[in-house]
């Protein structure tokens, strides 16, 4: 480059829309000239062949069948039903009716096992309530037994607080305290005393060692009591010794 050679100045481009001098609004760039103008719109749409105006709603116009029917619309019509079975044959019928009476002997058996395990059941319980009445009668008359044992053996002594009672030596004293402290265990203990003067003759728990006619007894009747008897539950342990009145010929 020479001195002599101009230097090519900038260029620059105003694009400011305002005049920085006067304040008047610039008017723009026209276009060039090869640019064809916008379409003015023409107030009408052109969608598959179908006019639309502009303004109008933009939902597709669905377009109709060959029926008049709107395509995408559910049909009313419904599928035909299907043909009933057939009926079964004469083979099928027959291997139903044979599994049938099968079933039918199976639960016949079952009800017949079962009456007779139930009557089984009821024989073994009755034998069972049999046997624990039969158990308990015979502890009830082995506690008895026992205790009958027990108190035979201390019957002398028992009439010697009677002979005792009978002189007057029970009146008071420590005597008479031993005398009702025993006859109250006894007493615990279920021993019950037999005779009285004055009550019929009952062959079970009187043994007559005398009799005396008289005239005003029409069956006979304890006159005495020589030796009292005692029981305990319904067993006899000693008859008491008596002397009776009977009536007179």
């Amino acid at each position: 480059m020479t001195n002599h050679e101009e230097f090519e100045e900038p260029r620059v481009n105003d694009k400011r829309r305002i005049d920085p001098v006067t304040g008047e609004p610039r008017e723009p760039a026209k276009a060039d000239s090869g640019a064809q103008p916008a379409a003015e719109p023409t107030g009408h749409v052109d969608l598959g062949g179908q006019a639309v105006p502009a303004d109008a709603s933009t939902t597709p116009v669905v377009p109709a069948d060959s029926d008049g029917a709107e395509s995408g619309a559910p049909s009313d019509a419904q599928p035909a039903p299907q043909a009933e079975a057939d009926e079964l044959s004469a083979e099928d019928r027959a291997l139903l009716e044979g599994e049938a009476s099968k079933v039918e002997a199976e639960r016949a058996a079952l009800e017949a096992k079962s009456a007779a395990q139930l009557d089984e059941l009821q024989r073994l319980r009755a034998e069972y309530v049999n046997y624990r009445n039969r158990v308990e009668r015979e502890r009830a008359g082995d506690r008895e037994a026992t205790t009958a044992s027990v108190i035979k053996a201390m019957l002398p002594a028992l009439d010697d607080l009677d002979l005792a009672d009978k002189h007057g030596d029970l009146v008071e004293g420590p005597l008479a305290i031993v005398a009702a402290k025993l006859r109250g265990s006894f007493d615990e203990l279920g021993v019950v005393k037999l005779g009285e003067v004055g009550e019929a003759f009952d062959i079970d728990k009187h043994e007559a060692v005398a009799q005396l006619p008289s005239a005003e007894v029409t069956e006979m009747v304890v006159a005495d009591v020589i030796q009292s008897g005692y029981r305990v539950g319904e067993r006899v342990l000693r008859a008491a010794k008596v002397a009776v009145f009977v009536p007179a010929e």
